[in-house]
């Protein structure tokens, strides 16, 4: 009964406690490593978590206080409670007026500038944050690379290196690195959260994107547009290393026995669905190949996925398990020719040395 008698009085305090550890707990997933936009690791993924966090607040700022007025204007004046005068004849009030469209009214102006700043420092084509004198790091010459999706593939060709990498993105730390992309089929998006926003990437056009990385780890890229049975798969791993390890690796990748040129490019463009997360490395990358494959698009140039492609994956991969499972390995169907083809399948000059699978 002393129990019983105490809630009354105790109800606020323990409402308060539950509300307490629930926003605990959600600051504590916040700074979880799984949560790549909230752990930004270049100027650009900076910039853009500014940019949400500043326009976040701006709503906040405008529907907080509206909502809270709302319903303590509810609460106060209740028909129980008896309190205001009925004033049919009211009509206007100067600082309810100011109030209501002063306050949202600067909130957008400052906001708009904002908004302006962050578009210009993200801007894909010439980002502030990489222009010159924007950091120590800008004075730096870029490393220029070259993207070509297929289905459901990343191609990636360092201009002036005579090399290329299939699904996978190796970048010195403290480096400017530009991209010029493009589609060899369909449309879909270039999107590493922890480095740069999401970009599309266009069949016969050229989009282009920049990114700075400034510490060395492993970052997850990958498609962000769905656009097939592929889709899920369609990942790439980026490795952020010091210069010296990175010319390092151009200097092995060079060595590859594999020829990127036309004919190649055609065989690796067959619609594959990467489950295995094969990449494969091309010592000589015919550097000509982006400009033939956006002309060869803009000609409607196609790569036709089998009719049952996606039929037989979802009866076939893994039991039903989700692409993320690291038992998700699927088999070769045996009746359709393409089924479940990786990579490391294609008859490309005989390729079996430097192939990768993780």
């Amino acid at each position: 009964m002393t129990w019983l008698a105490r809630t009354p009085r105790r109800g606020g305090r323990s409402l308060a406690r539950p509300a307490v550890l629930s926003w605990a707990a959600l600051c504590s997933g916040c700074a979880s490593k799984d949560l790549w936009l909230l752990h930004p690791q270049g100027p650009l993924a900076d910039a853009s978590l500014r940019a949400l966090i500043v326009d976040t607040a701006a709503t906040l700022l405008v529907i907080g206080p509206a909502t809270i007025l709302t319903l303590w204007a509810i609460w106060r004046y209740r028909r129980a409670t008896g309190k205001g005068r009925y004033v049919p004849g009211w009509s206007h009030s100067v600082p309810i007026e100011l109030l209501c469209w002063g306050g949202p009214f600067l909130v957008v102006v400052g906001l708009g500038y904002f908004s302006l700043q962050m578009a210009l420092a993200t801007d894909p084509a010439a980002p502030g944050v990489m222009a010159e004198g924007a950091g120590p790091d800008n004075s730096k010459p870029p490393i220029n690379i070259d993207v070509i999706t297929t289905d459901w593939q990343w191609l990636f060709i360092y201009r002036g290196r005579g090399i290329a990498v299939a699904n996978k993105l190796v970048l010195p730390v403290h480096t400017p690195v530009r991209f010029r992309m493009t589609s060899a089929t369909v449309a879909t998006d270039f999107f590493i959260p922890q480095l740069v926003g999401q970009m599309d990437v266009m069949p016969g056009m050229v989009t282009g994107q920049g990114l700075i990385a400034n510490q060395v780890g492993t970052y997850e890229g990958f498609a962000t547009d769905f656009n097939g049975p592929g889709f899920a798969w369609m990942r790439f791993q980026t490795q952020v290393v010091l210069p010296d390890e990175f010319d390092a690796w151009v200097a092995a990748a060079g060595k590859s026995q594999q020829h990127l040129d036309d004919a190649v490019f055609r065989q690796f463009a067959t619609p594959t669905i990467n489950d295995s997360n094969t990449t494969i490395t091309f010592a000589v990358a015919d550097e000509g190949l982006f400009d033939k494959v956006m002309q060869d698009t803009m000609m409607s140039t196609t790569y036709p996925t089998p009719p049952n492609m996606t039929e037989k994956k979802a009866h076939k991969v893994n039991d039903s398990k989700q692409p993320t499972d690291p038992a998700a390995a699927s088999t070769p169907d045996p009746d359709r020719p393409g089924d479940g083809m990786s990579p490391h399948a294609m008859p490309m000059h005989g390729m079996s040395p430097n192939q990768e699978a993780h």
